[in-house]
């Protein structure tokens, strides 16, 4: 198939042009048709991308299915998976059926929500297929509308706040990344993603406003990448919009935000800021674990206070991506493996967390955890469930959540031994915060008069549930599945970089960042 990475991009948005132009009408029909038309978009980019990942060649890390016409204005467009990007295709196009099936309860503007959601894929996609500057920025921004408006229109009752909370967030760090995509493309004359990837920018040292810049120009543009990326990740301290927009986001909002918009800043970290500033990068990187150490310590004793679910799973999402900060700036195979493991698992683990609150949150109408307790007596499978996943989000042995926080710890032992043990102690305060939530909720007596009518899970909802389980106990017991793809790819990237880095900057700057 040769356009088959525009096929699996623009099929979710050919379905939200059919359903904005030739669905009419508000009625029971017209709802229901706008789910099925949104299923089996979805589903059909999902079989699509299947078939993207049984033809791709994980020895072979250049980059693969790769499209290249003229656009407007003498700009590129050039598509293509590494063995990096493609596993966020398939997490993407997995994960968006389940985030319809979701939605099947909501009754409130249906076909403008499908639209929303279909449309988002689109961009997604496109962020992790591009392989040109300005398409790669064009999707990573066009992003945040439909995400701004399912927060903004269909979310909780400060909606608003949050809504713009999180657009002026995101956009002001990608301003300043804009500016260094100037910069790079009058210093190298292309925004051709591979090409920038091999070509050298300046990294001699020189003062601004008597500030000594060590790692020159590379420094200075990793730091405009990283304002962006940062925010998107969300690290310690750009952090505060995502509990936020998470709270007052729907269910089937939260599920994207946290399984895979949050994964974009880890992906631009591994496309951008290490191939690209791999002097600026070795420059930054004690400063990133750091501050990966901070957050996923403070993050989850934040966690600890939470008295609403979907903030506290908020919170810990940010720990977590603590973990994959951490891992991508140790510069060596297991930290990097181990960061794109915890990303990839994260995706799973966060979205079926955030299911299961939606699963109580539409009986109850309420997220608070002291109207809770003792829902086993009425649910059982419900708490199984819920159980599977608190103990994927913790790291238990034998789920996706163990082998991607292992590696990174791994990776990070050999780098930093305090960055390092500061992190592991973070593994022990999300076991507290994951399992007195679920005491609080889950176990008890049933005294609560509101809950004792309560019902378990549908079949709909065990459903939706059950391929997360499957992913999350597969890729736990299973990991190759996932590091035999990235392996190759990622190896590429350390040896360059490694080739990249004199040793004498590495030297020189690791006295300076202590």
């Amino acid at each position: 198939m040769e356009f088959l990475l525009s096929i699996i991009i623009f099929l979710p948005a050919v379905a939200a042009v059919i359903l904005a132009l030739f669905l009419r009408g508000d009625d029971k029909f017209a709802r229901l048709n706008a789910k099925r038309v949104a299923l089996a978009a979805t589903s059909v980019t999902f079989l699509a991308s299947i078939g993207l990942l049984a033809d791709f060649d994980p020895q072979n890390t250049g980059f693969q299915f790769v499209e290249e016409a003229t656009w407007i204005a003498g700009l590129t467009y050039k598509l293509g998976v590494d063995g990096i990007s493609i596993l966020f295709v398939m997490l993407t196009t997995f994960l968006m059926p389940i985030v319809v099936l979701s939605c099947w309860n909501v009754d409130n503007r249906v076909k403008d929500y499908m639209i929303a959601f279909l449309v988002l894929e689109t961009l997604m996609l496109g962020v992790f297929c591009a392989l040109d500057l300005i398409l790669f920025y064009l999707f990573f921004e066009a992003g945040l509308i439909p995400m701004f408006l399912i927060i903004g229109i269909w979310g909780g009752k400060d909606r608003i706040y949050a809504s713009f909370k999180f657009f002026l967030y995101t956009l002001l760090g990608s301003v300043l990344m804009l500016v260094a995509m100037i910069a790079m493309y009058v210093d190298a004359g292309t925004t051709d993603i591979p090409t920038l990837m091999t070509h050298s920018f300046g990294s001699e040292t020189f003062s601004l406003l008597g500030i000594q810049i060590i790692g020159g120009a590379q420094t200075l543009m990793w730091l405009a990448f990283f304002a962006s990326f940062a925010v998107k990740m969300p690290m310690w301290p750009v952090h505060t919009w995502l509990p936020d927009a998470h709270v007052q986001a729907p269910t089937a909002g939260s599920v994207v935000l946290a399984a895979i918009l949050l994964k974009m800043g880890g992906y631009g970290f591994l496309r951008f800021s290490l191939p690209m500033f791999p002097v600026g990068s070795d420059v930054m990187a004690p400063l990133v674990l750091w501050m990966s150490a901070i957050a996923i310590v403070y993050t989850s004793l934040v966690a600890l206070v939470q008295q609403d679910m979907k903030k506290l799973i908020a919170y810990s999402s940010v720990a977590h991506m603590g973990f994959v900060t951490m891992g991508i700036f140790t510069f060596n195979q297991q930290g990097l493996d181990g960061a794109i493991f915890q990303m990839i698992s994260h995706g799973f683990i966060s979205g079926a967390l955030f299911l299961c609150v939606g699963v109580i949150y539409d009986r109850m109408h309420t997220r608070e955890i002291d109207a809770y307790g003792g829902l086993v007596n009425r649910m059982p499978a419900y708490a199984l469930v819920f159980m599977f996943f608190t103990m994927a989000n913790v790291g238990l042995p034998g789920t996706s959540g163990f082998v991607g926080e292992f590696l990174t710890l791994m990776g990070a032992f050999q780098v930093n031994t305090w960055v390092a043990a500061i992190a592991t102690s973070g593994v022990i305060l999300s076991a507290g915060y994951a399992l007195w939530l679920y005491r609080r909720v889950v176990m008890g007596d049933l005294i609560k008069e509101s809950l004792k009518s309560i019902t378990d899970m549908t079949t709909m909802e065990r459903a939706i549930f059950a391929p997360l389980i499957a992913m999350t106990l597969l890729l736990g017991v299973y990991p190759a599945l996932v590091l035999d793809i990235i392996g190759p790819s990622v190896e590429a990237l350390i040896d360059n970089y490694h080739a990249a880095v004199p040793e004498d900057v590495s030297a020189m700057a690791k006295p300076a960042t202590h």
